[in-house]
């Protein structure tokens, strides 16, 4: 069951109110090779997470008390770690909701623990690369990718993994168009998957590399075919 993929001692926190999934998924972890830390309730691990935050979380959308939205986008306000989020709710609008609020990727409940460790690891493998270039510029953008950082002029672009992750892989494509699904494929290593996860992300990108998201410069949408980000000239 252990993986040659899992960073050595990566530390994950697993926020589930479920005594019994709680301590299944954290076994499970603790034999694929992380470190896990577990947490009952929710405003216990936004305490933690604000001494020492994990390199990835595992999110019960529906916890008691801090609900796992809040806990997310508390969490989601002071740090980018990954986070995987669990939910009961399999409708489209509900895992969108979760992703809305600054979760990187979804699991609806019941799942395959084989599955959530291969989305933990793959979370964390683009989370915690073995190396990465040194810091360049292309048109409007400088990108630091050994410290995941991104700026525009002057200003740094606070992303989360995910957005990083899919900025990146855009701007490989040297303006080309790329698909929903191939995007979904290359950025979240889904075969299966819903495309509106890819919808949620590229809105919440514009959001923050657009001057104006309603009429998109840099990241566009061409309409049947998919997106592409031209990243400029100038600022």
């Amino acid at each position: 069951m252990s993986s040659s993929a899992a960073p050595s001692g990566a530390r994950v926190m697993v926020v589930e109110d479920d005594a019994a999934v709680r301590t299944v998924v954290g076994d499970y972890l603790r034999v694929a090779g992380y470190e896990v830390t577990p947490y009952s309730v929710g405003s216990d691990a936004w305490e933690a997470v604000r001494s020492r935050a994990p390199d990835l979380m595992v999110l019960d959308r529906m916890l008691p008390g801090l609900s796992g939205d809040e806990l997310c986008r508390r969490v989601r306000s002071i740090s980018d770690l990954p986070i995987l989020m669990l939910t009961a709710l399999s409708s489209v609008d509900h895992r969108i909701e979760g992703l809305e609020h600054g979760a990187d990727d979804y699991l609806p409940k019941p799942f395959s623990l084989r599955e959530l460790q291969l989305r933990v690891e793959a979370l964390l493998r683009r989370r915690l690369p073995a190396s990465a270039p040194l810091e360049f510029t292309i048109g409007a953008f400088r990108v630091d990718p050994a410290h995941r950082r991104l700026w525009i002029g002057a200003d740094e672009i606070a992303l989360t993994s995910r957005e990083y992750e899919l900025f990146l892989y855009l701007l490989g494509r040297d303006g080309h168009v790329v698909r929903r699904d191939e995007i979904l494929r290359e950025v979240w290593g889904w075969t299966i998957g819903d495309a509106s996860t890819v919808t949620v992300h590229v809105r919440r990108l514009r959001e923050k590399i657009e001057p104006d998201p309603r009429t998109p410069r840099y990241l566009r949408t061409e309409w049947g075919a998919g997106y592409r980000l031209d990243p400029g000239l100038t600022c």
